[in-house]
């Protein structure tokens, strides 16, 4: 996707644009308000990452009124340490297809970006996620193992989705403790140990082969049982 980012924050910026080309995405940057709106207005862009406050005399609101006034329906997240329901309101309201407060987890922001680029394709969001014979439900939060039904806490489920998400790719401990527990824990917590041992116990024990593996001094990865 080609995505651009209008921060002003060096260190907010140079964050979120080395994930998202981490990420596979072209990604564009400006840093004020007026570069954005130009580089917005005649370019084209699968999704546009806006910050609420920048300099250029141009704010994020005014930019994507222009832009909507425009018939520019390119989708935008908003990504601002303005976090009152007004502010997401005003927002929103401004044109804006998603919010999301500093300060935040980098793998949320790609998630939300992802499900704009997505949606303004037509494609729809994404309701249902298969691993071989695993199966899961969003809507229903039902999740299901060659037909068996799993039943599952809260924490499980968001664990087991963020693995289902990347699988076949290293999760590392960092990536899990923002994409699941939404914050920063202590790196030497056992948290994580914990829940993904519960997990196992769940998906992989009944069963004649595991799915959840441990990659050493790296993270966990969830596979496709192998034949």
């Amino acid at each position: 996707m080609r995505i651009l980012v209008v921060e002003d924050d060096k260190d907010v910026a140079g964050f979120v644009l080395k994930g998202l080309r981490e990420a596979g995405h072209v990604v564009e940057h400006a840093d004020n308000g007026r570069d954005g709106l130009f580089m917005a207005a005649s370019e084209n862009f699968d999704a546009i990452v806006l910050d609420r406050m920048l300099p250029g005399g141009i704010d994020g609101l005014r930019l994507l009124e222009t832009l909507r006034g425009q018939n520019n329906n390119t989708p935008v997240l908003f990504l601002s340490a303005m976090a009152q329901v007004d502010d997401r309101v005003r927002g929103l309201k401004a044109g804006g297809d998603d919010y999301l407060t500093k300060p935040f987890a980098f793998a949320e922001l790609l998630a939300r970006v992802e499900a704009l680029a997505r949606r303004g394709k037509g494609e729809g969001p994404i309701t249902k996620l298969a691993v071989g014979e695993l199966e899961m439900d969003l809507l229903s939060r039902g999740v299901k193992r060659a037909g068996q039904r799993i039943d599952l806490q809260p924490r499980e489920f968001r664990l087991l989705e963020f693995l289902m998400r990347h699988a076949g790719q290293v999760v590392t401990r960092t990536m899990l403790l923002e994409g699941v527990w939404d914050y920063h824990f202590d790196p030497q917590t056992n948290v994580i140990d914990v829940h993904v041992s519960r997990l196992r116990q769940k998906v992989d024990k009944p069963f004649a082969t595991p799915m959840i593996h441990t990659v050493r001094n790296a993270g966990y990865m969830l596979r496709p049982e192998q034949p």
